[in-house]
Protein backbone atom coordinates (compact mmCIF):
# COMPACT_ATOMS: atom_id res chain seq x y z
CA UNK A 1 0.00 0.00 0.00
CA UNK A 2 1.30 3.49 -0.34
CA UNK A 3 2.65 5.65 2.39
CA UNK A 4 1.13 8.69 3.28
CA UNK A 5 1.95 10.64 6.19
CA UNK A 6 1.53 14.51 7.20
CA UNK A 7 4.32 16.75 5.69
CA UNK A 8 6.33 20.00 7.46
CA UNK A 9 5.08 22.16 4.95
CA UNK A 10 7.15 25.49 3.20
CA UNK A 11 4.55 28.23 2.99
CA UNK A 12 4.16 31.77 1.75
CA UNK A 13 3.99 33.89 4.72
CA UNK A 14 0.99 36.28 4.26
CA UNK A 15 1.71 39.17 6.40
CA UNK A 16 4.89 39.35 3.76
CA UNK A 17 3.41 38.38 0.23
CA UNK A 18 -0.81 39.63 1.23
CA UNK A 19 -3.27 37.72 -0.21
CA UNK A 20 -2.36 33.99 -1.26
CA UNK A 21 -4.13 34.28 -4.69
CA UNK A 22 -1.78 36.61 -5.84
CA UNK A 23 1.19 34.21 -5.24
CA UNK A 24 -0.59 31.34 -6.93
CA UNK A 25 0.01 29.99 -10.29
CA UNK A 26 -1.33 26.77 -12.25
CA UNK A 27 0.85 23.65 -13.03
CA UNK A 28 3.57 25.00 -15.04
CA UNK A 29 2.91 23.03 -18.11
CA UNK A 30 -0.63 24.90 -18.96
CA UNK A 31 0.90 28.25 -19.04
CA UNK A 32 1.70 30.00 -21.84
CA UNK A 33 3.85 33.49 -21.84
CA UNK A 34 0.68 35.65 -21.40
CA UNK A 35 -0.34 33.89 -18.46
CA UNK A 36 3.18 33.77 -16.91
CA UNK A 37 3.05 37.70 -17.58
CA UNK A 38 -0.36 38.28 -15.87
CA UNK A 39 0.53 36.35 -12.58
CA UNK A 40 3.85 38.02 -12.37
CA UNK A 41 2.02 41.21 -12.79
CA UNK A 42 -0.01 40.24 -9.64
CA UNK A 43 3.03 40.03 -7.33
CA UNK A 44 6.52 39.63 -8.15
CA UNK A 45 6.60 36.33 -5.56
CA UNK A 46 4.10 34.67 -7.84
CA UNK A 47 5.08 30.96 -7.70
CA UNK A 48 6.26 31.12 -11.51
CA UNK A 49 8.95 33.57 -10.98
CA UNK A 50 10.40 29.41 -9.34
CA UNK A 51 8.56 27.28 -11.04
CA UNK A 52 8.98 28.30 -14.34
CA UNK A 53 11.54 30.59 -14.28
CA UNK A 54 13.25 32.79 -16.90
CA UNK A 55 16.54 34.18 -16.01
CA UNK A 56 17.55 37.74 -16.68
CA UNK A 57 19.31 38.18 -20.14
CA UNK A 58 19.07 34.39 -20.95
CA UNK A 59 20.67 33.33 -18.31
CA UNK A 60 20.49 29.61 -16.50
CA UNK A 61 16.72 29.57 -15.50
CA UNK A 62 17.59 26.61 -12.93
CA UNK A 63 20.49 28.61 -11.38
CA UNK A 64 17.69 32.01 -11.16
CA UNK A 65 15.54 29.66 -9.71
CA UNK A 66 17.93 28.60 -7.24
CA UNK A 67 18.34 31.37 -6.21
CA UNK A 68 15.18 33.46 -5.94
CA UNK A 69 13.82 30.67 -4.00
CA UNK A 70 16.95 30.88 -1.30
CA UNK A 71 16.05 34.65 -1.03
CA UNK A 72 12.94 34.24 -0.64
CA UNK A 73 13.10 31.74 2.52
CA UNK A 74 16.14 34.52 3.82
CA UNK A 75 13.77 37.29 3.58
CA UNK A 76 10.94 35.30 5.48
CA UNK A 77 8.55 35.03 2.46
CA UNK A 78 8.99 31.61 2.43
CA UNK A 79 8.02 29.91 6.11
CA UNK A 80 9.04 26.30 7.27
CA UNK A 81 6.35 25.02 9.75
CA UNK A 82 7.59 23.22 12.67
CA UNK A 83 5.12 20.77 12.76
CA UNK A 84 3.87 18.47 10.86
CA UNK A 85 -0.33 18.90 9.99
CA UNK A 86 -2.13 17.67 6.53
CA UNK A 87 -4.01 19.60 4.47
CA UNK A 88 -7.62 19.57 3.32
CA UNK A 89 -8.09 21.53 -0.14
CA UNK A 90 -11.76 22.07 -1.17
CA UNK A 91 -12.39 23.71 -4.66
CA UNK A 92 -15.36 25.12 -5.60
CA UNK A 93 -15.75 25.64 -9.69
CA UNK A 94 -17.83 26.30 -12.52
CA UNK A 95 -18.64 22.87 -14.48
CA UNK A 96 -18.87 22.29 -17.97
CA UNK A 97 -22.71 22.18 -17.77
CA UNK A 98 -22.52 25.76 -15.77
CA UNK A 99 -23.43 23.94 -12.42
CA UNK A 100 -21.43 24.77 -9.37
CA UNK A 101 -19.05 21.91 -8.28
CA UNK A 102 -17.17 21.13 -4.81
CA UNK A 103 -14.22 18.74 -4.99
CA UNK A 104 -12.02 18.01 -1.90
CA UNK A 105 -8.94 16.10 -1.40
CA UNK A 106 -5.87 16.10 0.94
CA UNK A 107 -2.42 17.30 0.79
CA UNK A 108 0.36 15.04 2.28
CA UNK A 109 3.35 13.75 1.45
CA UNK A 110 4.36 9.66 -0.17
CA UNK A 111 6.66 7.61 -0.11
CA UNK A 112 8.07 7.57 -3.72
CA UNK A 113 8.00 3.74 -4.77
CA UNK A 114 8.03 2.33 -8.21
CA UNK A 115 4.90 1.48 -9.88
CA UNK A 116 2.85 -1.48 -8.81
CA UNK A 117 -0.17 -3.28 -7.60
CA UNK A 118 -1.07 -2.13 -4.27
CA UNK A 119 1.19 1.15 -4.16
CA UNK A 120 1.13 4.19 -7.07
CA UNK A 121 0.31 3.33 -10.50
CA UNK A 122 0.21 5.70 -13.36
CA UNK A 123 -2.28 5.93 -16.67
CA UNK A 124 -0.39 8.12 -18.78
CA UNK A 125 2.96 7.63 -20.80
CA UNK A 126 5.54 10.30 -20.83
CA UNK A 127 8.05 12.45 -22.64
CA UNK A 128 11.68 12.78 -21.89
CA UNK A 129 11.97 16.30 -22.35
CA UNK A 130 9.05 17.66 -19.15
CA UNK A 131 11.34 15.26 -16.66
CA UNK A 132 14.44 16.58 -17.52
CA UNK A 133 13.15 19.99 -17.14
CA UNK A 134 11.30 19.12 -14.03
CA UNK A 135 14.35 17.12 -12.75
CA UNK A 136 16.78 20.21 -13.52
CA UNK A 137 14.35 22.50 -11.26
CA UNK A 138 14.48 19.54 -8.36
CA UNK A 139 18.20 19.66 -8.11
CA UNK A 140 18.43 23.03 -8.02
CA UNK A 141 15.28 24.02 -5.33
CA UNK A 142 15.31 20.72 -3.35
CA UNK A 143 12.17 20.48 -3.11
CA UNK A 144 8.31 19.88 -4.40
CA UNK A 145 6.51 22.99 -5.53
CA UNK A 146 3.56 21.49 -7.07
CA UNK A 147 1.66 18.60 -6.16
CA UNK A 148 0.97 15.41 -8.08
CA UNK A 149 -2.91 15.03 -8.38
CA UNK A 150 -3.85 11.19 -7.43
CA UNK A 151 -6.62 9.02 -7.23
CA UNK A 152 -7.73 6.77 -4.33
CA UNK A 153 -10.85 4.18 -3.98
CA UNK A 154 -13.00 5.21 -0.97
CA UNK A 155 -15.87 2.46 -0.85
CA UNK A 156 -16.86 3.07 2.53
CA UNK A 157 -16.43 6.95 2.23
CA UNK A 158 -13.85 7.04 5.15
CA UNK A 159 -11.90 9.34 4.29
CA UNK A 160 -14.37 12.26 2.87
CA UNK A 161 -16.16 11.53 6.05
CA UNK A 162 -13.14 12.43 7.77
CA UNK A 163 -12.33 15.25 5.35
CA UNK A 164 -15.77 16.57 5.93
CA UNK A 165 -15.43 16.93 9.83
CA UNK A 166 -12.02 18.75 9.25
CA UNK A 167 -13.53 21.40 7.25
CA UNK A 168 -16.22 22.48 9.70
CA UNK A 169 -13.28 24.46 11.40
CA UNK A 170 -12.61 28.47 9.84
CA UNK A 171 -10.18 27.48 7.00
CA UNK A 172 -6.63 28.58 6.67
CA UNK A 173 -7.04 29.93 3.70
CA UNK A 174 -9.10 31.16 0.71
CA UNK A 175 -7.43 32.12 -2.82
CA UNK A 176 -9.09 32.36 -5.83
CA UNK A 177 -7.52 31.21 -9.07
CA UNK A 178 -7.15 32.95 -12.42
CA UNK A 179 -9.77 30.60 -13.68
CA UNK A 180 -12.45 31.57 -10.29
CA UNK A 181 -11.74 28.40 -8.73
CA UNK A 182 -12.31 29.23 -5.32
CA UNK A 183 -9.61 27.07 -3.46
CA UNK A 184 -10.12 26.44 0.19
CA UNK A 185 -7.41 25.12 2.82
CA UNK A 186 -7.70 23.70 6.32
CA UNK A 187 -4.59 22.83 8.18
CA UNK A 188 -5.10 19.65 10.05
CA UNK A 189 -2.48 19.50 12.80
CA UNK A 190 -4.30 17.46 15.95
CA UNK A 191 -2.83 14.05 15.97
CA UNK A 192 -6.58 12.57 16.52
CA UNK A 193 -8.22 14.05 13.48
CA UNK A 194 -4.82 13.49 11.43
CA UNK A 195 -4.84 10.05 12.48
CA UNK A 196 -8.21 9.85 11.56
CA UNK A 197 -7.80 10.68 8.16
CA UNK A 198 -4.79 8.63 7.54
CA UNK A 199 -7.15 5.29 8.88
CA UNK A 200 -9.23 6.86 6.04
CA UNK A 201 -6.25 6.30 3.65
CA UNK A 202 -5.11 2.90 4.95
CA UNK A 203 -4.33 0.60 2.35
CA UNK A 204 -5.27 3.28 -0.57
CA UNK A 205 -3.58 2.36 -4.28
CA UNK A 206 -2.81 5.58 -5.56
CA UNK A 207 -3.70 5.94 -9.45
CA UNK A 208 -1.97 9.11 -10.38
CA UNK A 209 -4.57 11.54 -12.57
CA UNK A 210 -1.81 14.66 -13.15
CA UNK A 211 1.31 14.83 -12.50
CA UNK A 212 3.13 11.82 -13.83
CA UNK A 213 6.46 13.71 -15.01
CA UNK A 214 6.62 15.07 -11.83
CA UNK A 215 6.23 11.83 -10.01
CA UNK A 216 8.61 9.83 -12.28
CA UNK A 217 11.29 13.35 -11.81
CA UNK A 218 10.85 12.52 -7.94
CA UNK A 219 11.74 8.80 -8.41
CA UNK A 220 14.70 9.71 -9.91
CA UNK A 221 15.62 12.08 -8.36
CA UNK A 222 15.46 9.64 -4.66
CA UNK A 223 17.54 7.40 -5.98
CA UNK A 224 20.21 10.13 -6.77
CA UNK A 225 20.39 11.40 -3.83
CA UNK A 226 20.30 8.25 -2.51
CA UNK A 227 19.88 7.05 1.22
CA UNK A 228 16.67 7.80 3.70
CA UNK A 229 15.86 11.46 4.04
CA UNK A 230 13.01 13.81 2.89
CA UNK A 231 13.89 13.49 -1.07
CA UNK A 232 12.16 10.15 -0.29
CA UNK A 233 8.71 11.60 -0.34
CA UNK A 234 6.73 13.41 -2.83
CA UNK A 235 4.06 16.61 -2.02
CA UNK A 236 0.42 14.72 -3.38
CA UNK A 237 -2.99 15.95 -3.37
CA UNK A 238 -5.42 12.49 -3.20
CA UNK A 239 -8.58 13.08 -4.11
CA UNK A 240 -11.26 9.92 -4.01
CA UNK A 241 -12.73 8.24 -6.61
CA UNK A 242 -16.13 8.79 -5.63
CA UNK A 243 -15.47 12.74 -5.23
CA UNK A 244 -19.17 13.70 -7.25
CA UNK A 245 -16.84 17.00 -8.25
CA UNK A 246 -14.51 14.60 -9.90
CA UNK A 247 -14.50 15.84 -13.35
CA UNK A 248 -12.55 15.54 -17.04
CA UNK A 249 -12.28 16.99 -20.10
CA UNK A 250 -11.20 16.16 -23.46
CA UNK A 251 -8.29 16.43 -25.34
CA UNK A 252 -8.27 17.07 -28.39
CA UNK A 253 -5.06 16.24 -31.84
CA UNK A 254 -4.29 18.53 -34.37
CA UNK A 255 -2.68 17.61 -37.30
CA UNK A 256 -0.03 19.79 -39.25
CA UNK A 257 2.28 18.84 -42.41
CA UNK A 258 -0.93 17.43 -44.25
CA UNK A 259 -1.51 20.41 -46.75
CA UNK A 260 1.67 19.57 -49.04
CA UNK A 261 1.07 15.62 -48.51
CA UNK A 262 -1.33 14.57 -50.42
CA UNK A 263 -0.39 10.58 -49.60
CA UNK A 264 -0.70 11.72 -46.27
CA UNK A 265 -4.35 13.12 -46.67
CA UNK A 266 -4.82 9.89 -48.86
CA UNK A 267 -3.50 6.95 -46.25
CA UNK A 268 -6.08 8.84 -43.74
CA UNK A 269 -9.32 8.92 -46.34
CA UNK A 270 -8.11 5.09 -46.82
CA UNK A 271 -8.01 4.28 -43.36
CA UNK A 272 -11.28 6.48 -42.37
CA UNK A 273 -13.65 4.48 -44.62
CA UNK A 274 -12.15 1.19 -44.17
CA UNK A 275 -11.98 1.08 -40.07
CA UNK A 276 -14.99 3.45 -39.53
CA UNK A 277 -18.70 4.30 -39.53
CA UNK A 278 -18.62 7.91 -41.10
CA UNK A 279 -21.68 10.03 -40.42
CA UNK A 280 -21.60 14.02 -41.79
CA UNK A 281 -22.94 16.26 -38.46
CA UNK A 282 -23.14 19.51 -37.69
CA UNK A 283 -20.01 21.66 -36.36
CA UNK A 284 -20.75 21.93 -33.24
CA UNK A 285 -21.65 17.95 -32.66
CA UNK A 286 -17.83 17.61 -33.55
CA UNK A 287 -17.09 16.68 -30.29
CA UNK A 288 -18.48 12.79 -29.69
CA UNK A 289 -21.08 12.27 -26.65
CA UNK A 290 -20.68 10.90 -23.55
CA UNK A 291 -22.82 7.81 -23.79
CA UNK A 292 -21.78 6.69 -27.68
CA UNK A 293 -20.99 2.89 -28.04
CA UNK A 294 -17.71 2.00 -29.04
CA UNK A 295 -14.98 3.65 -30.25
CA UNK A 296 -15.72 7.16 -31.00
CA UNK A 297 -14.28 10.20 -32.71
CA UNK A 298 -14.98 12.98 -34.60
CA UNK A 299 -13.23 14.47 -37.70
CA UNK A 300 -12.47 17.67 -39.91
CA UNK A 301 -9.93 18.75 -42.19
CA UNK A 302 -8.94 22.43 -42.99
CA UNK A 303 -9.42 21.05 -46.78
CA UNK A 304 -12.95 20.63 -47.17
CA UNK A 305 -14.09 21.63 -43.60
CA UNK A 306 -16.67 19.52 -43.29
CA UNK A 307 -17.58 17.58 -39.67
CA UNK A 308 -17.88 13.84 -39.41
CA UNK A 309 -18.19 11.63 -36.22
CA UNK A 310 -16.66 8.53 -36.72
CA UNK A 311 -17.05 5.16 -35.01
CA UNK A 312 -15.37 2.05 -35.20
CA UNK A 313 -16.97 -0.55 -37.21
CA UNK A 314 -16.03 -3.51 -34.78
CA UNK A 315 -13.81 -4.25 -31.86
CA UNK A 316 -11.87 -6.66 -33.97
CA UNK A 317 -10.27 -3.67 -35.88
CA UNK A 318 -8.85 -2.57 -32.42
CA UNK A 319 -7.80 -6.08 -31.14
CA UNK A 320 -5.72 -6.27 -34.74
CA UNK A 321 -4.23 -2.98 -34.49
CA UNK A 322 -3.42 -3.33 -30.75
CA UNK A 323 -2.87 -7.33 -30.29
CA UNK A 324 -0.43 -7.04 -27.11
CA UNK A 325 -2.90 -4.50 -25.46
CA UNK A 326 -5.30 -5.88 -22.99
CA UNK A 327 -9.38 -5.12 -23.77
CA UNK A 328 -9.99 -2.09 -21.62
CA UNK A 329 -6.85 -0.71 -23.87
CA UNK A 330 -7.96 -1.80 -26.88
CA UNK A 331 -11.54 0.19 -25.79
CA UNK A 332 -9.97 3.51 -25.47
CA UNK A 333 -10.73 6.26 -28.14
CA UNK A 334 -7.26 7.43 -27.74
CA UNK A 335 -5.43 4.38 -27.99
CA UNK A 336 -7.17 3.79 -31.06
CA UNK A 337 -6.71 6.97 -32.85
CA UNK A 338 -2.83 6.43 -32.47
CA UNK A 339 -2.95 3.22 -33.57
CA UNK A 340 -4.90 3.17 -37.00
CA UNK A 341 -4.49 6.65 -37.45
CA UNK A 342 -1.63 8.23 -36.31
CA UNK A 343 1.24 4.99 -36.52
CA UNK A 344 -0.94 3.36 -38.70
CA UNK A 345 -1.99 5.30 -41.82
CA UNK A 346 0.61 8.41 -40.76
CA UNK A 347 3.18 6.27 -40.12
CA UNK A 348 4.00 8.14 -36.96
CA UNK A 349 6.61 6.63 -34.60
CA UNK A 350 6.46 6.61 -30.88
CA UNK A 351 9.28 9.52 -30.93
CA UNK A 352 7.27 11.62 -33.73
CA UNK A 353 4.15 12.05 -31.29
CA UNK A 354 6.48 12.34 -28.23
CA UNK A 355 8.15 15.00 -29.59
CA UNK A 356 4.86 16.12 -31.00
CA UNK A 357 5.99 16.12 -34.66
CA UNK A 358 2.86 17.06 -36.76
CA UNK A 359 0.90 16.85 -33.71
CA UNK A 360 -0.43 18.97 -31.12
CA UNK A 361 -3.15 19.05 -28.87
CA UNK A 362 -5.96 21.59 -27.61
CA UNK A 363 -7.87 21.23 -24.25
CA UNK A 364 -11.05 23.53 -25.82
CA UNK A 365 -13.42 22.32 -28.14
CA UNK A 366 -13.41 25.53 -29.45
CA UNK A 367 -10.22 26.27 -29.66
CA UNK A 368 -9.37 23.23 -32.00
CA UNK A 369 -12.39 23.96 -34.40
CA UNK A 370 -11.49 27.69 -34.95
CA UNK A 371 -7.47 25.51 -35.54
CA UNK A 372 -9.32 23.71 -37.92
CA UNK A 373 -11.50 26.12 -39.54
CA UNK A 374 -8.58 28.84 -39.78
CA UNK A 375 -6.17 26.20 -41.41
CA UNK A 376 -3.90 26.57 -38.39
CA UNK A 377 -4.41 23.33 -37.68
CA UNK A 378 -4.48 20.71 -41.28
CA UNK A 379 -6.74 18.34 -39.94
CA UNK A 380 -8.36 17.63 -36.22
CA UNK A 381 -9.60 14.63 -34.19
CA UNK A 382 -12.23 15.56 -31.54
CA UNK A 383 -11.82 13.41 -28.82
CA UNK A 384 -14.66 12.82 -25.80
CA UNK A 385 -13.70 12.84 -22.10
CA UNK A 386 -12.25 9.28 -21.05
CA UNK A 387 -14.19 8.01 -18.22
CA UNK A 388 -12.99 7.89 -14.39
CA UNK A 389 -14.03 3.84 -14.44
CA UNK A 390 -12.25 3.51 -17.57
CA UNK A 391 -8.84 5.17 -16.49
CA UNK A 392 -9.34 3.20 -13.61
CA UNK A 393 -9.56 -0.20 -15.61
CA UNK A 394 -6.90 0.57 -18.11
CA UNK A 395 -4.45 1.13 -14.90
CA UNK A 396 -5.43 -1.75 -13.35
CA UNK A 397 -4.04 -3.43 -16.43
CA UNK A 398 -0.88 -2.47 -15.78
CA UNK A 399 -0.60 -0.43 -19.18
CA UNK A 400 -0.13 3.08 -19.74
CA UNK A 401 -2.89 5.66 -21.81
CA UNK A 402 -1.53 6.88 -24.52
CA UNK A 403 -0.16 11.36 -23.50
CA UNK A 404 -2.86 13.35 -23.10
CA UNK A 405 -6.02 10.79 -22.72
CA UNK A 406 -7.07 12.75 -19.51
CA UNK A 407 -8.07 16.36 -18.50
CA UNK A 408 -9.04 16.59 -15.15
CA UNK A 409 -10.21 19.94 -14.09
CA UNK A 410 -9.95 21.93 -12.27
CA UNK A 411 -6.06 21.34 -11.77
CA UNK A 412 -4.40 22.16 -8.46
CA UNK A 413 -2.88 25.09 -8.03
CA UNK A 414 0.92 24.65 -7.69
CA UNK A 415 2.12 27.51 -4.28
CA UNK A 416 -0.44 26.68 -1.23
CA UNK A 417 2.12 24.73 -0.01
CA UNK A 418 5.65 23.49 -0.40
CA UNK A 419 7.86 20.18 0.28
CA UNK A 420 11.46 20.46 0.91
CA UNK A 421 13.62 17.78 0.24
CA UNK A 422 15.86 18.06 2.53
Amino acid sequence: MAEIQPLRTLRYDSTSVGPLEAVIAPPYDVIDDELRARLLAQSPFNVVEVDLPRAPGGGDPYQHAEEVFEAWREQGVLVRESEPALWVLEQRYTGPDGGEQRRRGLLARVRVEDYGPGRIRPHERTHPGPKQDRLNLTRATRANLSPIFSLFADPGNAAAGAMEAATAAEPFAVASDHEGTRNILWRIADPEAISTLEAGLAGAELLIADGHHRYETARVYAEEVGGEGEHRYVLMFLCSLSDPGLTVFATHRLLTGLKDDTSAQQAIREALTRDFEIEQVPADQLEPKADGAGVQLGYMDSFHKQPYLLTLRDPAIAEAALPDKPGAYQRLDTAVLEAVILKGALRMSEDDISHLRGLSYSKSFGDAREAVESGRADAGFFMRATPVDQVREVAETGESMPPKSTYFYPKIPTGLVFSLLE
